[in-house]
């Protein structure tokens, strides 16, 4: 295995840095556009300032911290940022060969034109401007929720703080919302945490898990492909990322026996602590069955991992023969040696689901067998950031304890919540058949979660050209058919991918009017891409 760059040694002298800028600048102008002026700034300033005679910053690149310079995160990279570019030079009137940008590259389901729950809006307003609790406007259930959320405010208001680990009331819902999902099976709030959405309680459990040096410093199995937030944190915390593959000839399918593969590799190297599982998957759809994950629970338990379950997408499973089992459920329903012992902390989010309230930061996490000092200095990390959101809390409140049969606000709020999921299902079904009509594109069911990951055969001359231009083959398709189409999505070569395999990450999330026409117009536009370099 090569050795794991340590952010502790890294040096970069000064003529590398402005070498690697210019590099980066002329690859843009060899596709077709004009490098930033920030980034013309950062190539000189440097020079420029030995030149004036001024004094270097402080803060440089070189100066820096380390494995901050090493994060990436590929679902607001480089083809993002272009895009926004894109979009400025189309309001400009600049002439380009499509009238928008469709970013298809993130699961923001409101910004690709989903409408928010009336419930839970109706709610928010009220908690936001109490005022209008006297309006005629808003049902009695919206009302009383809305009293009852502010009751427990400080001050009876959200703009007040709250605990840190999040409002009493609020994760006392959140944990008979966990033990109705499980069948029954209890919930302590106490080992309830809100969060910024479910992203900020992934980093806090990580940074609680990474410690030692050298071959013992932690390392972190994820899955490949992943969802970048994981390989960010880790870069950011000096840890040690540890892949696993998943099976696309199975449908991205979880092997035990890779499990067993990387954490025997790894070894040689670190010290592996944590196992972490999207379920379902992100970005490549998959659902996991119920056998699955007591394999990967008793492999956890054999080999003395922290396990991670991410669970953001589980009201998101389309696939008929598809079910959502959680982490949780199955390890207390395996019984003893697992319920008992077997570490776990399973996370939550108000942004995707139904839901897809993404702008208000809304999620949880609940950790099972976790040591009780441990816990208490989770409490503690969790505190130096203040609290989570209030109104990301009360919006979680909503979700996890929505309206009753009985309520005024029943009928509508089902309506509209199967309405959502219905469609996504159908969009689900739609890209997975538009793509494999197309030659030179495979893509697996997506069974669950909100994007497709498909496989894009791209000739050698592309992997040659791409070569060329120090780009991923994959990353060089994705600016090229973002400059031709105005479609962006992310490159495969941004989650991980096998060897030789080249993918990209699409987002189901547009309208339904305009999904067929997108699928079409990129399958059209990499038989055309094929073609220029066959």
């Amino acid at each position: 295995m090569p050795k794991r760059p340590s952010c502790g040694n890294s040096h970069h002298p000064l003529a590398q840095s402005r070498l690697r800028m210019m590099r980066t600048a002329r690859q843009m102008l060899s596709l077709g556009h004009r490098p930033s002026r920030a980034m013309a700034l950062r190539a000189g300033n440097q020079s420029q300032a030995t030149w004036n005679g001024l004094k270097e910053k402080v803060l440089t690149l070189d100066t820096m911290n380390p494995c901050v310079r090493r994060v990436e995160y590929a679902v607001r990279g480089p083809i993002v940022l272009r895009a926004l570019e894109l979009e400025q030079e189309l309001r400009q009137g600049v002439k380009k060969p499509f009238t928008e940008v469709i970013r298809a590259n993130i699961g923001d389901a409101q910004a690709m034109g989903q409408k928010p729950i009336t419930f839970l809006r109706q709610v928010l307003a009220l908690c936001v401007n109490p005022d209008l609790l006297s309006s005629p406007n808003f049902p009695d259930d919206a009302k009383k929720r809305a009293e009852h959320i502010l009751q427990v405010c400080g001050g009876h208001s959200l703009g007040a703080y709250s605990i840190s680990s999040g409002i009493q009331l609020i994760r006392e819902d959140v944990a008979r919302y966990i033990e109705k999902r499980d069948g029954g099976i209890p919930a302590d709030p106490n080992n309830i945490f809100l969060s910024t959405g479910a992203s900020d309680a992934i980093v806090t459990v990580l940074k609680l898990l990474v410690a030692g040096e050298g071959r013992t410093r932690t390392g972190v199995l994820i899955p490949i492909p992943q969802y970048p937030l994981y390989s960010a944190a880790l870069a950011e915390l000096d840890a040690v990322q540890v892949d696993y593959y998943l099976d696309e000839e199975r449908i991205w399918a979880l092997d035990v026996a890779e499990l067993r593969r990387a954490v025997r590799q790894a070894r040689d190297h670190c010290r592996p602590r944590a196992l972490c599982v999207i379920n379902p998957g992100n970005p490549t759809g998959q659902v996991q069955t119920r056998e699955c994950i007591e394999a990967v629970i008793r492999f956890a338990f054999e080999e003395r991992l922290f396990l991670l379950a991410d669970e953001v997408y589980q009201d998101n499973v389309y696939a008929e023969g598809s079910q959502f089992h959680s982490f949780k459920k199955v390890l207390t329903e395996m019984g003893p040696p697992y319920a008992g012992q077997q570490e776990l902390a399973s996370f939550h989010s108000a942004s995707k689901g139904y839901m897809g309230e993404c702008g208000f930061r809304a999620g949880y996490v609940e950790v099972v067998n976790m040591d009780a000092a441990v816990q208490q200095q989770m409490v503690k990390l969790m505190s130096v950031r203040l609290c989570p959101p209030v109104p990301g809390q009360a919006l979680l409140d909503l979700v996890v304890s929505p309206p009753a049969p009985s309520d005024p606000s029943f009928a509508q709020f089902q309506a509209e919540k199967q309405a959502v999921l219905a469609e996504l299902a159908a969009k689900a079904k739609l890209t997975e058949q538009v793509f494999n009509e197309a030659p030179g594109i495979r893509c697996n069911p997506v069974q669950g979660a909100m994007y497709s990951f498909p496989r894009v055969q791209l000739p050698p001359r592309a992997v040659q050209r791409a070569q060329e231009l120090g780009l991923a083959p994959d990353m060089f398709f994705c600016l090229r058919l973002l400059e031709e189409t105005g479609i962006c999505v992310v490159p495969g070569s941004g989650f991980g991918q096998q060897e030789g395999t080249y993918h990209f990450r699409m987002t189901i999330l547009p309208p339904m009017e305009k999904l067929r026409p997108l699928l079409e117009k990129l399958s059209g536009f990499h038989a055309k891409f094929t073609r220029e370099y066959s």
